[in-house]
C-alpha cells in the first residue's frame, strides 16, 4: 500500500491555516495558543507524512515530532503559567491589554511615571491656596 502525500499534506496545511488565523484573529491568550498548538500539529503531521513516504530507515521525522511534542507540551505550560499570572494581576486575559506590561492601568505610553504635566501647575495652585 503507498501512501498519497497529497492527503496528509493538504490537511496539514488546513490545519496550518486555521491555526495562523487563530493566531492572528484572536483577542483570547488562551485561543493564541491554542492556535500555536494547531500550528505545531501540522508541522507534525508533515514530519511524519514526509518520514512515512521518503521509507526513512532512520526515522528521522518520527524522531522530530517527539521533539517537537515535548516542546509543545513547555510551551503550553509556561504559556498558561504566564496567562494565568496575568490574568490575576489584570483580570483579563485579552491579548490587546497586554501590550506592555510594565504599565499601569491609568498609565499611558506618553506618561511613564502615571503624572501628568499640565494638570501638575494647577494641582500645585490648588495645594498652596
Amino acid at each position: 500500500m503507498h501512501l498519497h502525500l497529497a492527503y496528509p499534506t493538504v490537511l496539514a496545511a488546513l490545519l496550518f491555516c486555521v491555526g495562523l488565523y487563530g493566531v492572528l484573529a484572536r483577542r483570547n491568550a488562551i485561543l493564541v495558543l491554542m492556535s500555536v498548538e494547531l500550528m505545531l500539529n501540522a508541522v507534525n503531521l508533515n514530519l511524519v507524512a514526509f518520514d512515512v513516504w521518503l521509507r526513512d530507515s532512520l526515522h528521522a521525522g518520527q524522531a522530530l515530532t517527539l521533539f517537537t511534542i515535548a516542546i509543545a507540551a513547555a510551551e503550553i505550560g509556561i504559556g498558561l503559567a504566564i496567562v494565568l499570572a496575568v490574568y490575576r494581576n489584570r483580570g483579563s486575559s485579552a491579548v490587546d491589554d497586554l501590550r506592555d506590561t510594565a504599565e499601569g492601568p491609568d498609565e499611558g505610553p506618553d506618561d511613564p511615571d502615571g503624572t501628568d504635566e499640565q494638570a501638575a501647575p494647577a494641582q500645585k495652585a490648588e495645594a498652596t491656596a
